[in-house]
């Protein structure tokens, strides 16, 4: 009997995968990952996250051993705390210097659960690891998952096709509702939680006041980048992000105001008026950091610019070790620090990161 040993987070994701991988007859074992320590969080904050008496880490890790204990797995423990703070929370707050948006989340799939995860899964004796990761592999591909709302590979594409070998992801074949009615069939404690949202090391903190505990906060100018007139004051250009409209504290205007660029040396936030602002609309981005999952490296293609973003048409030049991505069509808010991902219809080609954006040959005002 083969051995997998799977991620459980105490979501009903990774509960239902655990389901699928017993009903396949394999021999499951649970692994649960502690990569932040919120209690020292808490500590910094100078209360206790939620007003509960239990961080939501532990709630997590005891909700994963009451389905464990349900299944009737075993479920380990182990901590990444260092290895998070190192490879991704330190990634994450450098990002932010540079004036960038970062995503943590596909950091810590490259640096954390599909390595060092798979480094203890290996000790466990496991033959395949899993995760309760929306994705498919077929024939050493990396396939969008059925449910296309639900859709991880963007999260997946800094993986290696090594990364991949031997890896299970057993709900990419359903549905989100499917695998909440397995939960509930299996009275799981987990079928009716919450979804996590937003950055897992945060949770539900206040951003701003996670922030300012690792990064200075320095209020600057809020300049309209079309009149060149002072319409407020930003509270840390760390805090925004490209065509951002919630947040904005200014009065005195009719039309909504959106976030079109940062000057970091003169710590100014331009904004403008309008939704299809043209200064929003960029036509081909520089991206750097390649990670090449497929054999195939296509001249035309899709790409993904945000997590559930419709697929754009693109054409990649390939230029040293970067490329310049090519979208005469114009997108909008295509933003410095976020993952471009590639696709060929289903398959998620690979990706990297924004490090550039251009509009007829020039450089935007977005850094």
């Amino acid at each position: 009997m083969k051995k997998v040993v799977i991620g459980m987070s105490g979501g009903v994701d990774s509960s239902v995968a655990a389901i699928k991988l017993l009903e396949q007859g394999y021999e499951v074992i649970g692994l649960f990952m502690r990569n932040w320590d919120a209690s020292l969080n808490n500590d910094i904050l100078g209360n206790p996250t939620l007003n509960e008496n239990i961080c939501p880490q532990e709630q997590d890790y005891n909700d994963a051993l009451e389905v464990c204990n349900k299944l009737g797995i075993k479920l380990h423990r182990i901590d990444f705390v260092k290895e998070y703070w190192d490879y991704v929370f330190t990634y994450f707050l450098e990002e932010l210097k540079k004036g960038r948006t970062p995503n943590p989340d596909i950091m810590c799939n490259k640096y954390i659960k599909f390595d060092m995860f798979v480094k203890e899964a290996k000790k466990l004796g496991a033959d395949f690891i899993a995760t309760g990761h929306y994705a498919r592999i077929k024939d050493n591909k990396l396939l969008r998952a059925i449910d296309s709302n639900k859709d991880q590979t963007y999260f997946l594409s800094q993986l290696s096709k090594k990364q991949l070998e031997n890896v299970l992801f057993p709900i990419g074949d359903l549905e989100k509702k499917e695998v909440r009615e397995i939960a509930l069939k299996h009275n799981l404690i987990t079928a009716k939680k919450k979804d996590s949202t937003g950055i897992c090391f945060i949770g539900e903190r206040n951003f701003k006041n996670f922030l300012k505990n690792y990064l200075p906060n320095t209020p600057g100018k809020m300049i309209n980048i079309e009149t060149n007139e002072v319409v407020g004051e930003h509270i840390g250009l760390m805090y925004y992000t490209i065509g951002q409209r919630k947040g904005l504290d200014v009065g005195g205007t009719k039309e909504r105001l959106f976030v079109v660029g940062k000057d970091l040396e003169k710590n100014i936030l331009y904004v403008d008026e309008g939704e299809d602002n043209e200064y929003l609309i960029s036509d081909s981005a520089v991206i750097e950091n390649i990670n090449w999952i497929s054999d195939k490296k296509l001249n035309k293609c899709t790409a993904k610019f945000r997590y559930r973003q419709p697929d754009n048409d693109v054409t990649l030049e390939f230029i040293n070790n970067e490329i310049l991505v090519k979208y005469p069509q114009g997108i909008k808010a295509v933003t410095p620090g976020q993952a471009c991902v590639f696709y060929n219809n289903e398959e998620c080609l690979g990706g990297g990161i924004i490090k550039e954006v251009r509009k007829n040959g020039k450089k935007l005002w977005y850094l």
